[in-house]
């Protein structure tokens, strides 16, 4: 039977917005993708975000029921104003009332990364789970977590920053200001900067990366390094076990900390390289206690870059009806 509900679901970010249109089965129906117009300042992104709606609500058989958006940055959970988007250089913007206005549609408006929890418990690999925690490692780290079946939010709707959980008091410094945190060592512009320091330190040993890189230093990315490391080349081989090691120590705790049932492992990262999962899931288990891993379940996410925008759409359904 064809399901009579539609949303759209838009991941924002600050280089790529990607829009849905989803029905109530978390299907994805369709999906637009266009670069973000960042550098037009906020009037130019929200316009781009009216306009792939509007082309998606033409493409609908029935009216849409409302309009979610997970941004990368802090959200204001009563009136879904942006706080603080670092990629969008957003500070303090109505992104909610504008778009509901703009567009005569409901709108909800969270964190990209708990717009993906939303799509993987919905939907995806957590589906049903009562206690979950989806960790999704790409540029940086970030998470959300279900606790007892209800999302948690925290305090001031912060709750799932758990890239920046310490796992080394004297390690580099990250984007937080802080030292040592998780990201710092095992995000993606970590293992970048990481891999670029040492091969400025020894071309030599760092060969292989650099040549991946087409031979410059600037050019070194995660996705080199990852290429690097599949070519046997023992620095990217290093510095990946680094950061795995890093990744289980972070879990670990957060494993002994929340007792989930289920962990789902999502991201860029991860996607480019799928093992990581068992590596991770091994180093988890030596490290946490084992009666908070006895029914723990690791796994990698179901629904991989489209998460987001199905768990946007989600959670704009599920706020128009009243359910969240």
């Amino acid at each position: 039977m064809d399901s009579k509900i539609r949303a759209v679901g838009i991941d924002l970010g600050g280089t790529k917005i990607a829009f849905g249109l989803v029905d109530e089965n978390g299907q994805l129906l369709n999906l637009l993708r266009y670069d973000t117009e960042a550098q037009g300042g906020y009037g130019a992104v929200v316009k781009q975000v009216v306009e792939g709606v509007q082309q998606l609500k033409a493409l609908s058989p029935v009216p849409i029921s409302g309009i979610g958006i997970g941004v990368a940055g802090q959200v204001e959970p009563v009136t879904g104003a942006v706080v603080f988007a670092p990629n969008l250089d957003w500070r303090d913007v109505p992104l909610r009332a504008d778009v509901e206005k703009a567009c005569a549609v409901p709108a909800a408006v969270t964190n990209d990364v708990r717009a993906a929890l939303w799509g993987e418990w919905l939907f995806g690999s957590g589906r049903g789970a009562e206690d979950l925690l989806c960790i999704f490692i790409g540029t940086g780290i970030g998470g959300g977590i279900v606790s007892g079946g209800k999302v948690l939010k925290g305090c001031s709707n912060t709750a799932g920053e758990i890239g920046h959980i310490t796992v080394d008091l004297h390690g580099p410094l990250c984007t937080c200001g802080n030292r040592g945190c998780m990201e710092a060592l095992a995000g993606g512009w970590a293992l970048a900067r990481r891999a670029r320091e040492a091969v400025e330190t020894d071309p030599v040993s760092g060969g292989t990366v650099l040549k991946t890189a087409g031979g410059k230093v600037e050019n070194i990315t995660a996705k080199t390094l990852v290429k690097a490391f599949y070519a046997g080349d023992a620095l990217a081989i290093k510095i990946i076990g680094k950061a795995i090691d890093a990744l289980a120590a972070g879990i670990s705790a957060l494993v002994n900390a929340l007792n989930p049932c289920q962990i789902i492992l999502g991201g860029g990262i991860i996607e480019g390289m799928p093992e990581m999962v068992s590596r991770i899931e091994k180093g988890v288990r030596s490290r946490a206690l084992s009666a908070a891993t006895g029914r723990l379940v690791i796994s990698d996410s179901k629904l991989g870059a489209e998460a987001g925008i199905i768990g946007a759409a989600a959670l704009a359904m599920k706020t128009e009806s009243g359910e969240q």
